[in-house]
């Protein structure tokens, strides 16, 4: 087998344990466990994963992977590319609600301070890009003049509390309607009247569906 299919074994693997590490943390699992959740021997798995420390390595690379594909914009591009590139960001906000739990993280900090590095330094350059993508869509006239970290802010903070079950129980609602409002109130909130013609909402119904039955395999 070769390399690029050796890592695509590993990936299928590993993401058939992502959700339960990043869910519940990773501190109290044996490699048994971990060979459980991947559904796979013990023989199996040590053929793809020496140790439990390249198991969690490869969780914390798919998710920097994940992060670094949305590439950065170029400062040329035309108004239409405000509009794709508002929804990317935000399919890869509600995404990384998922990814960047207060539990994993704690337990990356604790077991393997390199591998948390690694991902709080690349949380942290798209946190620049992002800021650096609101600052142009101001100076450019597209969007209205709103402090980006606030909206940062607002994705760490509300964003969490809106696609809690908590939430969802009291308000009676769905995840689904919860991703749908809150699009919407992003995109009102961000980009200028005359300029939410840019942004077509029929991109982002398809990624809706995708995240919410993502969300709801997570709360089963």
């Amino acid at each position: 087998m070769n390399a690029p299919m050796r890592q695509d074994a590993k990936t299928k693997l590993l993401k058939k344990l992502i959700v339960s590490v990043i869910r519940d943390g990773f501190l109290h699992l044996k490699m048994d466990d971990i060979a459980k959740y991947m559904d796979v021997s013990r023989a199996t798995m040590y053929k793809r994963f020496s140790s439990k420390e390249d198991v969690i390595d490869g969780v914390v690379r798919i998710i920097v992977d994940y992060i670094e594909r949305l590439e950065e914009r170029n400062d040329n591009e035309d108004e239409s590319y405000f509009g794709l590139w508002f929804q990317q960001l935000f399919e890869q906000s509600v995404s990384l609600i998922e990814f960047i739990t207060d539990v994993f993280m704690k337990d990356l900090q604790a077991s393997y301070p390199d591998l948390y590095n690694m991902l709080k330094d690349v949380l942290r350059k798209r946190e620049e890009h992002s800021l650096r993508f609101y600052r142009l869509g101001i100076d450019k006239g597209i969007f209205n003049k709103i402090n980006g970290k606030f909206i940062l802010l607002q994705d760490d903070l509300l964003l969490h509390e809106v696609t809690s079950v908590k939430y969802l129980l009291y308000n009676q609602t769905t995840i689904k309607e919860v991703l749908h409002d809150y699009y919407q109130f992003k995109k009102m909130q961000l980009f200028k009247a005359d300029k939410l013609s840019l942004v077509d909402d029929t991109n982002i119904n398809p990624v809706i569906d995708r995240l919410s039955e993502k969300f709801n395999r997570t709360l089963m």
